[in-house]
């Protein structure tokens, strides 16, 4: 395996248009790839961005299963496979698994 590219936790596209994203989602509309891309890697960022802030507070084991709930269940979407350690990879978290 080699090395993974470090990404910035950084939108590429506005609230709008992720609220748009998110609607079509839900009501089971046809999303063009580039579309369903965006819209997984913003709730990407999201999933990484609330395991930091758990880190921050020093509740890291707590901070999986309810931003896991937050991002992913509760939208009723499937989350990717091995998510917070692809976080670690993708973003350089330093949290101890």
């Amino acid at each position: 395996m080699g090395k993974s590219k470090k990404r910035k936790h950084k939108f590429n596209v506005s609230k709008k248009q992720y609220q748009r994203l998110l609607s079509m989602k839900k009501t089971k509309k046809k999303m063009s790839l580039k579309n369903k891309k965006d819209l997984n890697r913003m709730l990407y960022i999201k999933y990484c961005r609330c395991l930091k802030s758990f880190e921050a507070k020093g509740n890291s084991k707590l901070g999986y299963p309810v931003c896991m709930n937050t991002v992913y269940k509760k939208r009723h979407i499937k989350p990717p496979k091995n998510a917070s350690r692809r976080c670690i990879e993708l973003y350089n978290k330093n949290i101890v698994l």
